[in-house]
């Protein structure tokens, strides 16, 4: 899931897993992280859940997918389109 919340130059954005889903560590790479695998790691929230939230230029289109432990690679259901390989989303 992704949470945004919209400023004047920039968005924040949540990217949100639920929880148990995959097992072990997660993070977010993207072209925002030059696709650097634990730069954006996913933590844990109360319910359950694991989030980290990045601030973006708005008006920019991005390409993101989840990186879990073992090399495995995840596409965001809710992301606003995909290319075919990455999910994509518009700030």
């Amino acid at each position: 899931m992704l949470e945004r919340t919209r400023r004047k130059k920039r968005t924040e954005v949540t990217f949100v897993l639920p929880a148990g889903h995959p097992a072990g560590e997660v993070s977010v790479v993207g072209d925002f992280n030059d696709w650097q695998p634990g730069l954006h790691p996913l933590a844990g929230r109360p319910d359950g859940s694991r989030a980290v939230t990045i601030t973006l230029s708005s008006g920019a289109r991005h390409g993101f997918r989840y990186l879990a432990d073992g090399g495995q690679w995840l596409d965001e259901e809710e992301a606003d389109g995909h290319d075919g390989r990455n999910s994509l989303l518009h700030t």
